[in-house]
């Protein structure tokens, strides 16, 4: 059965709380420790649905120690260019596009101010999924040696960074009998009721929910430059599918 991990999207000061804590309630009642991807400096508009926390990172640290994960997702998560980079799920991105100098530049203010606050990571969530061999190059440069993102069933090793795959289509993922393990992406702040119901009454009690820190302790392999070719053209697949359905 396949080991399946989660990852919580844009976690911000502004963000839907009650639905947050909703989303909280289920995974400390099942036992999930999720990754978290916090955004350091938040100025896209659309995740403030609520007033402004002023103990965010003092929250984002309490779950750290107990046991959740925890990404920098970004730095202002404002889109400023149309590239969906080396993985195209969208066609906008905060980097992918952009000179590496302002990459850098964006990486190492977010990790400053996280690191400022206390915060320490090694792994790193794009806004919208999209970066480019600029932003690969950055991270590194800032200390950054992970990523949540790819397609796949185990982490893979590319341009000496880590990645940890996200699912392609979840009930795929959820169905699927075989041996490996993936990440299903949650947005808490667009989360409806059905979604809450069926994480509490479906995927958590019903499959093999891990904690991310699971995932970050598998090994990982050096992926076939072919394998990302084809990554790159489910990426495109699924944006289009997406598009069609919208």
């Amino acid at each position: 059965m396949m080991r399946i991990a989660i990852r919580m999207d844009d976690i911000a000061p502004g963000m839907d709380w009650a639905k947050f804590g909703r989303f909280r309630a289920l995974c400390d009642r099942y036992g999930v420790r999720p990754l978290i991807g916090v955004v350091p400096d938040n100025r896209d508009a659309g995740l403030e649905i609520d007033p402004p926390r002023e103990d965010f990172f003092e929250t984002v640290k309490e779950l750290a120690h107990s046991g959740w994960s925890v990404a920098m997702h970004g730095c202002h998560h404002v889109y400023t260019t149309k590239s969906g980079g080396l993985f195209p799920l969208n066609r906008l991105s905060e980097f992918a596009g952009l000179p590496y100098e302002r990459q850098e530049e964006l990486i190492r203010r977010g990790r400053e101010i996280l690191e400022d606050r206390g915060i320490v990571t090694r792994l790193f969530m794009a806004p919208a999924h999209s970066y480019d061999r600029n932003t690969l190059k950055a991270l590194k440069q800032n200390g950054f040696d992970r990523i949540t993102d790819g397609f796949g069933t185990a982490p893979y090793l590319y341009e000496g960074i880590t990645f940890y795959p996200i699912s392609f289509r979840a009930k795929d993922t959820l169905s699927s009998g075989k041996d490996g393990v993936s990440t299903l992406v949650v947005h808490t702040n667009t989360m409806t009721e059905e979604d809450f119901r069926r994480y509490g009454e479906e995927v958590f009690p019903r499959h093999r929910i891990i904690s991310y820190s699971e995932l970050l302790a598998e090994p990982a392999v050096k992926r076939p430059e072919i394998l990302r070719a084809k990554e790159y053209a489910m990426a495109e697949i699924k944006r289009r599918l997406v598009q069609g359905r919208g």
